[in-house]
């Protein structure tokens, strides 16, 4: 999947009237604060600080776009959960997220970041309760599967996969940024989703 490899940094955006045109195709990164989503963004693009990757949870306070061709975006959208961040703040990310998901005709999917050790928490339903009436897919990546033994990853893989079973247009898969589990499949997945539409 060599065009991910051109990745390139595009813009920042903290309201969305500062949104670039909503037009040719792109995928929305969610998930967690603390579940991998940067790690997870970078292994994919194989690049090492394309996004900016924290020991302190909720960096990403923005919905980040980065070109990856000719009217193609990946988006970094902002992290939730955990950070330490004044609520006013996390209200903000609440609403930038649901609202960018509701309304970019251009948005061709959702890559939904959980830790495998901790998935589909409160916040990662609420997102795809999000996702379901737009009728677009969301794929799960199974982060940080590295720090599970074998039997442990299949088993949370099984159970992942009965949870996704509940949402039309989910599917769910092990990865590791560390190790490079997964970045083949997710790569073959989001290619899927920026193929020209009949």
């Amino acid at each position: 999947m060599t065009f991910f490899a051109q990745a390139v940094f595009f813009k920042s955006v903290y309201d969305l009237s500062e949104l670039p045109p909503d037009e040719g195709a792109e995928i929305a990164f969610a998930g967690r604060s603390n579940a991998g989503k940067s790690t997870a963004l970078n292994a994919i693009v194989n690049r090492k600080r394309l996004a900016f990757t924290s020991k302190t949870p909720g960096r990403t306070q923005t919905i980040n776009f980065f070109n990856i061709g000719p009217q193609r975006h990946l988006v970094d959208l902002p992290g939730y959960g955990f950070a330490a961040v004044p609520l006013k703040e996390k209200r903000h990310w609440g609403e930038l997220i649901s609202s960018y998901l509701q309304i970019r005709t251009s948005l061709r999917g959702l890559v939904l970041i959980m830790d495998a050790r901790h998935p589909f928490t409160e916040l990662d339903r609420l997102l795809l309760d999000w996702i379901v009436p737009l009728q677009k897919p969301a794929h799960v990546l199974l982060t940080k599967a590295d720090k599970l033994g074998n039997q442990e990853a299949a088993a949370t893989l099984r159970a992942a996969q009965a949870e996704a079973d509940r949402y039309p247009l989910c599917s769910v898969q092990l990865f590791s940024g560390a190790t490079g589990l997964g970045v083949v499949a997710a790569q073959k997945t989001l290619a899927q989703w920026f193929r020209p539409q009949k």
